[in-house]
């Protein structure tokens, strides 16, 4: 083993050599022999052997497993210092190797040592992107479970940091390439991962562009396969998909497959749902995320079957008014209970699609259907009504810090849901039913009137539809409102707080495998 002294003269050789550097191969073989020295030898090692390790190509291999031993020493100062050299490895053929090297080093739980490796991955990132993500995508399909993690965590942080002259049209193409590769078989949280990676991609911007991340979407979704409300894993799994197709929908990317699968399979399973995310409530997640899609539905082939479908599911939460007795008084115990939160999705999903169908309720009803539709539609109306004027007395009078407290919080959103049955129940008790007036949906970010501007009907609502953000909507915090029960009740409920994603546990960390 080479003494600091011999490292220095050898050193002194090599780089008095200039051009000749690389007639000295046996010297630069004492420096690469420094790795097996002391903590001195190493150190100096560290930072030799990237300097001239250009030179001598037919050593590369050993050059690079030399600094590699010294990336894995037990001496932190020793790692740090080789980590930060290894972008001078990357040139040529090498640089995938050195880029697979680096994504095995994330695994590290030094966190001045993952700072070294993210910057020295993203500094070979810009001399050769497609040649980093080679080493990325390997290691994230066939790596361990903790460096997949943390080399998709890269991806989805990192990527949007790199400048236009990195992320070329044909880098983009090869990130889509190998994510549909890695889609094949992943997990909840991986999943949303690269979708966000994948919508952030300037070549996906466009409309054909979504529209193929919609359609991968649906293909992960698997909307081929008959539908199982019974199985934990494909409830989940349609959730989660949809959620991420949901921002991805407009006027010219339309749901339209996303929401006959919901009307043909999931509205009448909608009550045997089950789910693995404790605390959802199941049901009125997927009503929410069919309301939102509605919006923005194309041309379908079942329009009148898919319409009578969310027809006969409203009908189950629109009851109809008690009997009396002939005393005047409710024969029954209790009065129906009005699920306002469910009503709200329901009736709008309704209104969405009667729009492309008007005489539905003229013209494919039969009359004491529609009859017995208004009946309820009336019963509805009448306790929604008494329901907004408990709210807005409570809320009267309320600014800024008072409307912040949990319980008025709680009010607020319950008169948005109650406002905006009222102006869609308007709408259909119009002769013939019309489906002209527009709401923003209760959960979904209030749009601001200019000054002057009219309002339309209700403070809640707004002249049209909210527009669909790039990012996605923020569904772990949503405030959720539990009608109670009784026509005449002024309780309130309460939030629930939902858990969307599932957690993955990384696996033991590992050596760095050199094979690649």
């Amino acid at each position: 083993m080479p003494s600091v002294e011999e490292l220095y003269r050898n050193y002194g050789i090599l780089a008095d050599a200039t051009e000749q550097v690389g007639q000295h191969k046996d010297s630069y073989q004492v420096i690469l022999d420094g790795v097996k020295g002391g903590t001195k030898e190493k150190r100096l090692a560290a930072q030799f052997i990237p300097k001239f390790f250009k030179h001598f190509p037919e050593l590369a291999d050993s050059a690079i497993n030399a600094q590699l031993d010294l990336c894995e020493d037990e001496d932190v100062s020793i790692r740090r210092q080789a980590i930060k050299e290894l972008p001078q490895f990357a040139t040529g053929e090498n640089l995938p190797r050195v880029a697979d090297i680096l994504t095995q080093l994330l695994q590290t739980d030094d966190s001045a040592e993952f700072n070294l490796v993210n910057n020295a991955l993203l500094s070979i990132f810009k001399m050769d992107a497609k040649g980093t993500l080679g080493g990325l995508f390997s290691q994230i399909l066939q790596g361990e479970d903790i460096v997949r993690e943390r080399a998709i965590k890269f991806l989805s942080t990192k990527l949007k940091t790199l400048p236009e002259e990195v992320l070329t049209k044909e880098v983009e193409e090869l990130i889509l390439t190998e994510s549909k590769k890695v889609l094949e078989d992943v997990t909840g949280e991986e999943f949303v991962l690269f979708m966000k990676i994948l919508s952030g991609l300037k070549s996906l911007q466009t409309v054909s562009g979504r529209q193929q991340l919609v359609e991968l979407v649906a293909e992960q979704a698997d909307l081929e396969q008959t539908f199982n409300p019974s199985d934990p894993d494909c409830v989940d799994r349609l959730l989660q998909c949809t959620r991420q197709a949901v921002p991805l929908f407009s006027k010219n990317v339309h749901s339209t497959r996303f929401v006959t699968y919901f009307c043909e399979h999931v509205l009448p399973n909608l009550s045997s749902l089950t789910t693995p995310v404790e605390g959802l409530d199941t049901q009125l997640e997927v009503l929410k995320l069919l309301a939102e899609m509605s919006s923005f539905c194309g041309d379908m082939e079942k329009l009148e079957t898919n319409l009578r479908k969310l027809f006969d599911k409203l009908l189950e939460y629109m009851p109809l008014p008690p009997e009396e007795a002939e005393n005047g008084e409710n024969a029954g115990n209790e009065e129906p209970k009005l699920q306002f939160s469910y009503v709200e999705c329901l009736l709008y999903s309704f209104h969405q699609l009667g729009r492309k169908l008007p005489d539905f309720l003229t013209a494919k009803l039969n009359a004491e259907k529609l009859k017995d539709f208004k009946i309820r539609l009336q019963y509805f109306a009448r306790g929604l009504q008494v329901y907004i004027r408990q709210l807005r007395l409570a809320l009267q009078g309320k600014t800024g810090e008072a409307l912040k407290t949990e319980e008025n919080k709680i009010k607020v959103v319950a008169l948005k849901i109650t406002n905006n049955i009222n102006v869609l129940i308007k709408d259909l008790f119009h002769i013939p039913p019309s489906y002209k007036s527009t709401v923003t949906l209760s959960w979904k970010p209030v749009q601001k009137v200019e000054l002057g501007q009219r309002r339309a009907n209700e403070d809640t609502t707004s002249g049209s539809p909210p527009k669909k953000s790039a990012a996605g909507p923020k569904r772990d915090a949503r405030q959720i409102y539990n009608p109670p029960s009784g026509k005449y009740s002024s309780n309130l409920g309460n939030f629930n707080y939902e858990k969307v994603w599932p957690k993955t546990t990384p696996a033991a960390c590992c050596l760095v495998d050199r094979s690649v």
